[in-house]
């Protein structure tokens, strides 16, 4: 299989780089093939901008979804753009790594999702209608690949838990999962995520490599997280709410998992 790894992590000698390390080492060894966009080694840029196409603006200004479009369907896309959307086509699941920074991913990963997935590529896709609103939540041009967040935090798991003061990590990684993973086809797997990290020791960093190593080995065996896809029938088209008789007493990012 191909596997595509793209991390964020700014120290070469950190816990995230030896994580790192070992997943290709391992994925190598299984005899899949793998690519690695390291984000910070590749010193990617971040903002999503006018430079980014090689065209002038269709409009009278710069306005990123219409311009990330004619880019992409025209070939003016900068290189660094195209390579990552190849990276894509090409892989059959894709491994998101990244240390969790003020309860996201750093902005440097956050702009490689605004860069890559251009207007007509990850988005603005399929056709809107009375009964289907695009393609996307499940579908989409990325449908058929599997996605997994790997990441790391200094905070301890009941910090995360139910009750724990930061909020369910489950709800803190939704934006992610949900949104910039689901929303476009992926098929999402429940996160690998690794807490205390400054409290590591050989003995713990020995047993989340076993962790991950099992992870890796059961990529296209792990039950996916079971978001509800937007065209399926759960929904209302075009007002895009879960029909009243779906958990009619509840809200929240709950009711959007089955």
């Amino acid at each position: 299989m191909n596997i595509l790894i793209v991390a964020a992590y700014p120290n070469a000698h950190s816990l995230n780089a030896a994580l790192n390390t070992f997943a290709i080492q391992h994925l190598e060894n299984a005899g899949h093939q793998v690519q690695v966009s390291d984000l910070y080694a590749m010193q990617w840029k971040s903002q999503l901008d006018a430079n980014d196409s090689q065209a002038s603006p269709v409009g009278e200004f710069y306005h990123p979804s219409l311009d990330s479009k004619y880019a992409f369907e025209h070939g003016t896309q900068s290189a660094d753009i195209t390579r990552e959307q190849e990276k894509l086509r090409q892989a059959d699941a894709v491994i998101f790594q990244f240390p969790l920074w003020w309860f996201s991913m750093p902005a440097i990963m956050k702009g490689w999702f605004d860069r890559v997935y251009a207007c007509g590529f990850a988005y603005g896709v399929g056709e809107h209608s009375e009964t289907h609103w695009g393609d996307r939540y499940g579908e989409g041009k990325l449908a058929g690949k599997r996605a997994m967040l790997l990441v790391t935090t200094g905070g301890w798991a009941s910090h995360y838990g139910p009750r724990g003061i930061n909020g369910p990590m489950d709800d803190i990684l939704f934006p992610i999962q949900h949104g910039m993973l689901f929303y476009p086809g992926f098929t999402v797997l429940p996160p690998m995520v690794i807490y205390h990290t400054s409290k590591m020791t050989e003995e713990k960093f020995a047993a989340h490599c076993a962790e991950l190593a099992g992870r890796l080995d059961s990529l296209w065996q792990t039950e996916p997280v079971p978001f509800r896809q937007q065209n399926a029938g759960d929904y209302s088209i075009p007002a895009l709410t879960l029909r009243s008789d779906i958990a009619p007493d509840a809200s929240g990012f709950g009711i959007h998992v089955r």
